[in-house]
């Protein structure tokens, strides 16, 4: 038996997987991530933490496997979250700026009138969400990143590309197609990075990791940390390796990821779709030198909203409890919560942080809360696909979810209503880990073609729309006034 490992580094946790090479989990361990939090809006994480807890993951999964037998590695992160080093040291400079974070929201509002050109090069809108403003600050704000970058010893990576750095024995500076394309610096049309933007932000270019094919072999990772040599030869952002764990391969086909935040991703193709509705165009994936696009749309809070009950609210326990709390109530009496606690992503892409609760009355209990949490993600997954229908012009009928909350069966029956269509949930809801490994088998040769891995994905229970169209409508309507009163 040969088995692959996966590493999926996750904004709220640290995991590593062990796989066979046909794709059934055999072992995983996860390590939490502690979140920072150190202004209204900044969320940060310490990159020593994530290299410390990924390397103590993958030595705890490795060590269940005859090391013998582990033949490739795949690695799937967090996007858009940024991390500078000294590449002389390896040392870290600041903390890594998460993805959430918001703290480049005003200058963004400075780049509207460039909405057009960087839609046009990236795919992507100017929004803190992206990493060319986090690297610009940086470089704005930490003197010796500045002084690094102008002798040229300074590297700015994604996630990914700051564990294979630490991995590998040549520490190799290297990010793929698909991270490279979150980053608002990379011209997806012609695969490179856009001198023009990095003109625009003033960033140098020796500061930016040579971009690879997701199936690429990006080095060695060094006997020290394993024990044995490791290629790694497959890497993809969480959202695109969810949508190869999905095995959504062919045009049309749809996956939303519900974990912190949540993320739907349409396969369009080999030409990218430029969205009318500020959704996200982007890489889905390089494989076997053939690029595939995609149109995304990003929700902020999923995860995140039912931990805040948990965690700040303290109205639940465990998160599984929402299931239970939702189903207790015949309707929502007009409680809803717009979780926009960093913002609103797509289609709204709002910057001012700022959850609102509306509809509370005396008689308004945890039940109504959890409820609300729940309903209020699957509105916004709602409009999403709206938008990808509209700016594609496909025809999407089936939604493959993924995450934590598609555990949830009450969550997946509501939103299979909102958005009249057929959920179909898999066997293995951790597909963005799987994703990883199957990327590490294809990088490395175990699979000729895509067409190979259908077998690799299995349905567990599929949701069909069932509320009456017309209770469906008022819900989503008392949605859209919440809405309107969360952005005044």
């Amino acid at each position: 038996m040969n088995y692959l490992l996966a590493i999926d580094q996750g904004t709220s946790s640290t995991r590593a997987m062990i796989y066979t090479v046909h794709g059934k989990l055999v072992t995983s361990s996860q390590y939490p991530l502690t979140q920072h939090y150190p202004q209204a809006g900044w969320v940060e994480h310490n990159p020593e933490e994530i290299w410390q807890k990924t390397l103590a993951a993958m030595r705890d999964v490795v060590s269940q496997v005859s090391v013998d037998q582990t033949i490739a590695c795949g690695l799937t992160n967090q996007r858009e979250t940024t991390v500078i080093w000294n590449k002389k040291t390896g040392e870290c400079l600041a903390p890594a700026i998460v993805w959430q974070d918001r703290r480049t929201a005003e200058y963004c509002k400075t780049l509207s009138s460039f909405e057009s050109m960087v839609q046009e090069k990236t795919g992507l809108i100017p929004d803190p969400y992206f990493s060319a403003t986090k690297l610009k600050w940086y470089l704005d704000n930490i003197p010796e990143a500045k002084d690094l970058a102008e002798k040229g010893n300074l590297a700015f990576g994604t996630i990914d590309s700051f564990l294979i750095w630490r991995l590998t024995s040549e520490h190799l500076h290297l990010t793929d197609i698909t991270n490279a394309s979150r980053t608002m610096l990379f011209n997806i049309k012609e695969e490179r990075w856009d001198l023009d933007l990095l003109d625009f932000f003033k960033i140098p270019e020796s500061v930016l990791p040579k971009v690879c094919a997701s199936d690429s072999n990006f080095g060695i990772i060094d006997k020290q940390w394993l024990g044995k040599e490791l290629p790694i030869t497959g890497v993809a952002g969480d959202q695109q390796a969810a949508l190869i764990g999905q095995g959504c391969f062919n045009i049309g086909m749809v996956k939303a990821t519900f974990g912190t935040g949540a993320f739907l991703l349409l396969n369009t193709g080999a030409k990218p779709v430029l969205s009318q509705h500020k959704l996200l165009t982007t890489v889905a994936y390089k494989i076997q030198g053939q690029t595939v696009y995609g149109l995304e749309g990003s929700i902020y809070h999923a995860g995140t909203t039912v931990r805040w009950l948990r965690d700040s609210m303290k109205l639940i326990t465990h998160a599984e409890e929402t299931e239970t709390l939702a189903n207790s109530l015949q309707g929502n009496e007009g409680v809803y919560l717009v979780s926009a606690f960093t913002g609103l992503g797509a289609p709204h892409w709002l910057s001012v942080p700022g959850a609102t609760m509306v509809g509370l009355s005396l008689s308004t209990n945890k039940a109504h809360f959890a409820r609300a949490a729940l309903e209020g993600v699957c509105y916004q997954t709602r409009e999403v696909c709206h938008c990808m229908r509209e700016d594609s012009q496909l025809d999407i009928s089936l939604l493959r979810v993924d995450g934590g909350m598609a555990v949830n069966s009450w969550f997946l029956q509501f939103l299979a209503d909102q958005c009249q269509l057929q959920v179909q949930k898999p066997r293995d809801i951790e597909t963005t880990a799987k994703g990883a490994a199957i990327l590490a088998a294809l990088g490395s040769g175990i699979f000729n073609s895509l067409s190979d891995l259908h077998e690799n994905w299995d349905i567990e229970q599929t949701f069909n729309p069932q509320r009456a169209l017309e209770q469906v409508e008022l819900d989503y309507r008392g949605w859209v006034k919440a809405l309107q009163k969360a952005k005044k």
